[in-house]
């Protein structure tokens, strides 16, 4: 029992913590990622070059949205594993096209999928929402003991949920039932990189090796 008050309340912590973020910085609200002092990263499903590499395609991307459509519009953008999700707000469909333009020529992007929305920027309270429910959604997996939650990146934009992650198809599966369950999520949409159940037993660390120790006799 201690131990899920304690898993509930680093994950409300972390809630917390990403709402102020976003009301308080027009940037790309990235959840998930190496964080911990790089706790994260020892159990990424990426190698730790991807894990870089998304790191930089986020910041380059966004930074390059900025200089071409200032604050007109608002993108959130999420790598994983090369991929690049693009969800918010434009104003018309040229913009989208620009906005999907722009990342596809950043460096080390293999793929864009496009899911912005012809709108006004969502508000505040919106915005705020949606990082609750992704809060929520993260409880949820925590909570679900055949998933793990470092597997997965969740974004939520206005009610649906996006998932990312390199997982099985029973992972997949399970994870979508899940976060469909989920107090606010109104739609869920799966951007996975689907790998085999040998694949998954290959990235995870071989035991360590007990070695025997033998007693000195006293006075030796």
């Amino acid at each position: 029992m201690k131990r899920v008050v304690m898993k509930r309340l680093v994950l409300a912590v972390c809630a917390a913590t990403l709402l102020s973020a976003a009301l308080t910085a027009c940037v790309p609200l990235v959840v998930g990622g190496a964080v911990a002092g790089g706790a994260l990263v020892a159990t990424d499903r990426r190698t730790s070059g991807a894990q870089l590499e998304d790191e930089g395609i986020e910041l380059r991307a966004a930074s390059r949205i900025r200089s071409n459509l200032g604050e007109r519009v608002h993108v959130n953008l999420t790598s994983y594993n090369r991929q690049v999700l693009l969800t918010g707000e434009v104003p018309n469909e040229q913009d989208k096209q620009l906005v999907e333009q722009i990342v596809s020529r950043v460096e080390n992007v293999n793929s864009v999928v496009n899911e912005l929305t012809i709108m006004g920027n969502t508000s505040l309270t919106q915005r705020s929402s949606d990082v609750l429910v992704t809060g929520r959604i993260k409880a949820m997996l925590v909570d679900a003991r055949d998933l793990h939650l470092n597997a997965f990146k969740v974004v939520t934009e206005r009610g649906t949920t996006y998932l990312m992650g390199r997982v099985t198809q029973r992972e997949a599966d399970r994870a979508t039932q899940v976060v469909r369950a989920t107090p606010g999520v109104q739609k869920v949409i799966r951007v996975f990189e689907i790998i085999s159940e040998e694949e998954l037993a290959s990235m995870r660390p071989a035991p360590a090796k007990l070695q025997p120790v033998t007693d000195k006799p006293a006075g030796s």
